[in-house]
């Protein structure tokens, strides 16, 4: 008999790569740019030791709601609501969408600025374009066609890698802030690293991750949540190199995203950055137009990956705290307030981008607001993640425990430290 072909290794870690890349790269949205952006612009070099610092915290903090997801066959709120009573979760779901409704306004502006430099179309048009464009699309195809895109448009974010080389930084100062911690210094030091913190290791992640394992299972014919419950360690060890992965690959574009802003707006004594389009236009003289035309395309296409995430996450929320039919692999007669959150999300950042609210003011302070929450939530997930019974009796080890314990507690004394100094 023929030997039976081994399988391709590269082919193999690819077909591993899913819901914990696309989850990772949403970090990087227009909004996460915007605020990286804005911290390099500041502060310089000076925190690009919090790329590296994350990393460990955030892939631990995704892979224990992947994990949840997993294991009880339910999303994140889902689980909190066996836990938790049901007005806790509603003030949680409510802060939620009022955060991605910023977000993604945010999103949309920086996408439609973006877009603009690009084509010369006004950007209030495209705004209108992008956001119903991906609100149709969210709600009238299937998750399965969605994954797919989704996972493509990671892509997008190596031209932000790119654009750093351009630069030729001086690399032996850089490494010194990148592996040297510095310790922040003032309010404006402490509200930024607040800031990265919130906007790297986010709430709407939390639940978009959870949500998109039973998605997974769903798509497996695995319908009802008997059949959903409980994962073999084959299966939890694939999530785990997925979320790994994704969680790296965000955090180093995060990090070029920040020593770009540094070299180009911090070194040029300009560090207040009111829209992504002056990261664009500095970015032109000192390295040319291919590295502001890769700039300003990564926008776009993060922004379409991201806002499905941010609609959808919070649909998932509310689906859940409210036990409504959910799930993007459902038509929209058969899940229609699941797809109403969705699309009410995005008519209303639409709205802000046309009210002429800062967007990039606004999404800093959103990303503060979530460095504030998300420590109130971790513990949350702690409290799932230990229950036995409730996590099938596959609870999380011992070493995820403590890093997102120890990611709880970083997140509490930073935002304490910014309220204090």
């Amino acid at each position: 008999m023929p030997r039976r072909a081994k399988r391709n290794p590269l082919r193999r870690f690819l077909s591993l790569l899913g819901p914990g890349l696309i989850t990772g790269v949403a970090d990087d949205d227009p909004s996460g740019i915007a605020t990286y952006s804005i911290v390099g612009a500041q502060l310089g070099t000076s925190l690009l030791w919090t790329a590296f610092l994350t990393w460990p915290l955030m892939a631990c903090v995704q892979f224990m709601c992947a994990r949840i997801g997993m294991v009880t066959g339910r999303g994140l709120a889902g689980a909190l609501r066996q836990i938790c009573p049901r007005w806790i979760l509603f003030i949680v779901a409510v802060a939620l969408l009022s955060a991605n409704i910023i977000n993604i306004a945010a999103d949309l502006a920086g996408m439609s600025d973006a877009g603009m430099m690009l084509t010369g179309i006004n950007s209030h048009v495209l705004t209108v374009l992008f956001g119903v464009g991906i609100a149709l699309a969210t709600i009238y195809f299937r998750y399965y066609q969605i994954a797919f895109v989704l996972k493509w448009l990671t892509l997008v974010l190596l031209a932000y890698v790119i654009t750093a080389f351009i630069l030729k930084p001086n690399w032996g100062s850089i490494l010194c802030n990148t592996f040297i911690p510095s310790w922040p210094h003032g309010h404006n030091a402490w509200q930024s690293l607040v800031a990265v913190l919130g906007t790297t290791i986010s709430p709407y992640l939390f639940f978009w991750q959870a949500s998109q394992e039973v998605e997974e299972e769903k798509a497996m014919g695995r319908r009802m949540l008997l059949s959903r419950e409980g994962a073999t360690k084959r299966e939890l060890f694939d999530r785990q190199v997925d979320v790994g992965v994704g969680t790296f690959f965000s955090n180093a574009v995060m990090y070029f995203i920040i020593l770009t802003a540094a070299l180009t707006l911090h070194a040029h004594g300009n560090t207040k950055v009111e829209n992504s389009r002056q990261v664009a236009e500095a970015l032109q003289p000192l390295a040319g137009s291919f590295a502001a035309v890769l700039y300003t395309l990564g926008i776009v296409g993060v922004g379409l990956l991201a806002i499905p995430i941010l609609a959808g996450s919070s649909a998932y929320a509310f689906a859940e705290v409210f036990v409504w039919r959910e799930g993007l692999d459902l038509p929209f007669t058969s899940a229609r307030y699941f797809y109403a959150v969705v699309g009410v999300s995005t008519l209303l950042g639409i709205a802000i981008v046309f009210a002429n609210i800062n967007p990039i003011k606004a999404l800093f302070w959103t990303s503060v607001i979530n460095g504030v929450l998300a420590p109130f939530l971790l513990v949350g997930i702690l409290i799932v993640s230990c229950n036995r019974t409730l996590m099938q009796r596959q609870p999380s080890s011992r070493l995820p425990r403590v890093v997102v314990g120890l990611t709880a507690a970083i997140m509490f004394v930073a935002a304490g430290a910014m309220f204090v100094l």
